[in-house]
């Protein structure tokens, strides 16, 4: 007795001549030859030339950053705004980059970057400056029984009459309830 073997359902298999081969393999070579070309070229495209700011709204009187591409990032470049004048953008980490801080006094508006690379490519962004207020006073939330004023003092002497009488009418009970016994 040996072990069962179970066999596969057999299936057609067509067996390709040599004249059949050699014309798939042409096939192959014209279409590695045609679209290897579009490859190579898509590969080398030039990288974009961009800038950005981060964040993109800012206060006046607050800080952003610059982070932007020339095609060749070894090279300083230049920003220019109404708001921060003509910045340069120094390579760091594969990019162009600079913090930047709005003036105090600056109008709020819309104001366009621009990115000035070293072979004349230009790119642009907008960069959003709002208007800096400063509240005047803290919400009006409650109470203000925190607050460093009179009331801070009547709440904490009644809290401690409260707890005083509560304990006073604790021990006459219980000195109540043993005289009873």
């Amino acid at each position: 007795m040996g072990i069962p073997v179970r066999k596969s359902p057999s299936r057609a298999v067509r067996v390709l001549s040599a004249r059949e081969r050699q014309e798939g393999g042409l096939k192959m070579l014209l279409a590695a030859v045609l679209f290897l070309p579009a490859l190579a070229l898509s590969a080398q495209a030039a990288p974009a030339v961009f800038v950005e700011a981060n964040p993109s709204t800012v206060r006046a009187g607050d800080e952003f950053s610059l982070r932007a591409s020339c095609d060749d990032n070894l090279k300083a470049a230049t920003v220019t705004a109404d708001p921060i004048g003509s910045v340069p953008v120094e390579p760091e980490f594969g990019f162009l980059t600079a913090t930047v801080k709005v003036p105090t006094g600056q109008r709020a508006g819309d104001y366009r970057l621009t990115l000035r690379c070293p072979d004349g490519k230009t790119a642009s962004t907008t960069l959003h400056v709002l208007a800096r207020v400063e509240p005047s006073r803290g919400p009006a939330t409650g109470g203000g029984g925190t607050a460093p004023d009179g009331t801070a003092r009547l709440l904490i002497g009644g809290g401690l009459t409260a707890l005083t009488a509560a304990a006073a009418l604790a021990v006459m009970s219980a000195r109540r309830r043993q005289a009873g016994r």
